[in-house]
């Protein structure tokens, strides 16, 4: 339990609220210089207020390869031969150490940016790190579901914990002396379904689990990502797309630096510079990402399920084949299409189920809110300025956590997960 005292001696003097119900971190104190919740969610953190972490080539790691689906090998087309099997990433100390498992966001593989800052703090604090693939990426969607259709939270939650099961059989001589928990944005739903899996089935006892940035209602945050690709874009015209009109300031950029640097630092530099982006096309530029990480989810069921719906079902892909008709078909789908086209009916035939709003209560932190509320384990960071909130959802994770909830004012949809201070607070959760 994250307890307001020991939290403000860590942050250094950060001014909480006497809220008894959430650690309210004051906007004056907090120190993030980012106010614009969409340049916070691109730009992340300035590079000097980040912690000071290890490289990759100090850290002892390998990528190994599950075999979860062995009939996919006669599904898939041969070009998708790298997703047959599921690949994840172990850092490992030289001595018994607590594990950590790292499930990433929305569409993203376990090698995803923000899954690699995490696996190089914990490392550093002396974990044994795991980075696991969202159950919403293609790579997890073919080697790993059952079903191939997220979007159920049990069910992938299920698909989760087998992973997590098969990494430990797969490691059967790694001392592990507990097992921590934690997943940001999708992957903190994910989390939170995984952990409430494991009070029944007690293959690991979480000791610890964090929540960063979770949508609390799934329905309301994918509605607020799709909106942002309806956003209305100075300089978009019959002419000129988006993507040439970010292009065209990309390549300016570079031109007036004098050189290409493709570093994390890079949006950063770039939001400070003259081809900053503006508000509208920051908002683009998020809800088109989102809208691509949809489509990727819509085409990859499909096409294992031979819906029909993007790919006609006996069409034959093989290494030749260009996927971009299917990739401009699967775009004009967003996610509110595939739960329709894709998720919902599947959830009827297998589950007998009823309406979208009964799906959406069983796919959001609603439905374990009991079990979120009486366990002292869990805990959720989150911003006031998140994106991927609707009216109330602060409000029912206030009331769900109590003081087991941290706010910060800023840092738009996990933008501030490498911010000193946050870093700091997601540690001094575990080791307290």
């Amino acid at each position: 339990m994250l307890r307001s005292l020991r939290f403000a001696a860590l942050a250094g003097g950060l001014i909480l609220s006497a809220s008894a119900l959430a650690v309210d971190v004051d906007a004056a104190s907090y120190g993030y210089p980012l106010t614009n919740p969409f340049e916070a969610t691109i730009a992340t953190t300035p590079p000097d207020l980040r912690p000071e972490l290890p490289l990759n080539e100090d850290i002892n790691q390998s990528d190994h390869s599950l075999t979860l689906r062995p009939e996919r090998e006669f599904i898939l087309p041969d070009n998708f031969w790298p997703v047959k099997s599921l690949t994840y990433r172990m850092a490992t100390q030289d001595k018994p150490a607590p594990l950590i498992f790292l499930i990433a966001g929305t569409g993203a593989r376990y090698d995803s940016t923000l899954n690699e800052y995490l696996k190089r703090l914990y490392y550093k604090a002396g974990y044994h790190v795991v980075q696991l693939s969202s159950p919403t990426s293609f790579d997890f969607m073919s080697a790993a579901s059952r079903f191939a259709t997220p979007g159920i939270t049990k069910e992938d939650a299920e698909d989760m914990y087998r992973v997590m099961q098969a990494v430990r059989a797969q490691n059967p001589k790694l001392p592990v002396t507990e097992y921590y928990l934690t997943g940001y944005s999708l992957g903190a739903l994910d989390a939170a379904f995984v952990a409430h899996l494991d009070e029944t089935r007690r293959s690991f006892n979480f000791k610890k689990v964090l929540l960063l940035n979770p949508p609390v209602n799934l329905y309301t945050s994918i509605t607020n990502l799709d909106k942002l690709v309806q956003t209305e874009v100075k300089g978009i015209n019959s002419s000129t797309t988006f993507y040439e009109l970010v292009l065209n300031k990309l390549t300016r950029y570079f031109q007036q630096k004098g050189y290409i640097d493709l570093n994390d630092a890079l949006l950063y530099d770039f939001q400070q510079s003259k081809q900053h982006l503006t508000n509208e096309q920051m908002a683009m530029l998020i809800g088109t990402s989102f809208r691509f990480s949809a489509a990727d989810i819509a085409f990859t069921s499909d096409l294992i399920n031979r819906r029909g719906l993007i790919i006609p079902p006996k069409f034959p892909i093989t290494e030749s084949t260009s996927l971009t008709p299917f990739l401009k078909r699967a775009l004009q789908c967003d996610f509110d299409c595939y739960l329709t086209e894709q998720v919902i009916p599947m959830w009827r035939a297998r589950t007998d189920g009823g309406s979208l709003l009964q799906l959406v209560d069983q796919v959001s932190l609603y439905a374990l809110k009991d079990y979120l509320q009486a366990s002292p384990k869990i805990a959720v960071m989150h911003n006031a300025d998140d994106v991927i909130l609707g009216p109330g959802d602060l409000g029912f994770l206030r009331k769900t956590f109590g003081d087991r909830l941290t706010v910060y004012p800023l840092g738009g949809h996990c933008g501030n997960l490498n911010y000193r201070v946050n870093s700091d607070a997601m540690l001094e959760f575990f080791r307290g």
